[in-house]
């Protein structure tokens, strides 16, 4: 904690936030554009704010903060249910949500939030509508077997629900059109190289670069790898506790199974990758580990080539790979 940085600790909701300052002051204006303004007058240069990422709620806040000029931390939720906890507190509302949020940013060292360019934003705007549109897409196909195997499937709602699968993928491909559009506005050049890696296709480097906003926001495979959730954890204390290593998955979940199901192409096509899954298939090792593996292997390569402006090739593997 620095003595001249004045924090303020934000438990935002639907209508209102609530704020506690390091001088123990609370205040409640509302979740709009009103309660922002009326808030800024309690900031100065020294201003230090901090809040969950509560969904949807704190973004337009944060977007205000970060464009006025001051200081803003978005801290993963989860860390800051767990100081929470180890305070012992018994009440919980959000006036002492706010208070305590305050006493974590005192605590701990945050990391400033930056938040998206409007690019990127409307980009993963387009993305989360495509993964809804996939899940209905699913759903309709589902329904439609589920209705032809009755063996005397309604006319009516045959029709209707081909009506309905036809209209969405027509709105998911012209979704992916306009994506794809957009990306190549500013990443061209990265996107093109992605492609080049054998078991990564057109879409899935499309969404590599949605999800990574080009790579710029990384600076090593392995931290690129902790974003994605691939990171190992190891549960291991004195003799009696010896967990099996399994991998965090406090990361990002799209990102993660994008390239999960990239690696069953990988393994075939990718001989780096190949190489991998089976040296630790031949070990005895499970074939979800070593695909997991591939996962890894698949991503620092997709960084490597992101960063050093050069296609993928085999002799060079060894080099691109390294972070």
């Amino acid at each position: 904690m620095k003595k001249d940085i004045k924090y303020f600790g934000i438990d935002i909701s639907h209508l209102v936030f609530d704020v506690t300052d390091s001088d123990g002051n609370y205040y409640q204006f509302k979740n709009n554009p009103s309660g922002f303004k009326k808030f800024i007058r309690l900031t100065d240069i020294n201003s230090h704010c901090v809040m969950e990422a509560t969904g949807y709620y704190h973004y337009q806040f944060a977007y205000f903060l970060l464009e006025s000029g001051v200081k803003v931390s978005v801290e993963n939720p989860l860390a800051v249910k767990r100081f929470i906890q180890m305070k012992l507190t018994k009440n919980k509302t959000d006036k002492s949500d706010s208070k305590l949020i305050c006493e974590y940013g005192k605590q701990v060292e945050l990391k400033l939030w930056r938040g998206n360019s409007k690019h990127q934003t409307e980009c993963l705007q387009m993305t989360r509508l495509l993964s809804v549109y996939t899940k209905q897409s699913t759903m309709l196909k589902n329904k439609l077997h589920g209705e032809a195997v009755l063996g005397n499937p309604s006319k009516a709602v045959m029709q209707s629900l081909k009506r309905s699968l036809k209209h969405v993928q027509q709105e998911m491909k012209n979704l992916e059109d306009k994506l794809l559009v957009l990306v190549k506005q500013v990443h061209q050049d990265v996107l093109t190289r992605l492609k080049t890696i054998p078991g990564i296709g057109n879409k899935t480097s499309l969404m590599l670069v949605v999800l990574t906003d080009g790579f710029e926001r990384f600076t090593s495979g392995s931290e690129l790898c902790s974003y994605a959730g691939l990171t190992p954890i190891i549960r291991q204390s004195g003799s009696s506790v010896k967990g099996r290593p399994r991998i965090s998955k406090m990361g990002n979940q799209k990102l993660r199974d994008l390239l999960f199901m990239c690696s069953f192409n990988a393994c075939k096509y990718n001989k780096a990758c190949r190489d991998i899954y089976e040296r630790l298939v031949a070990k005895g090792k499970s074939k979800k580990l070593a695909l997991i593996a591939v996962c890894n292997k698949l991503l620092k390569q997709a960084f490597a080539i992101a960063k050093s402006g050069l296609i993928y090739e085999d002799t060079y593997r060894s080099t691109l790979v390294k972070s």
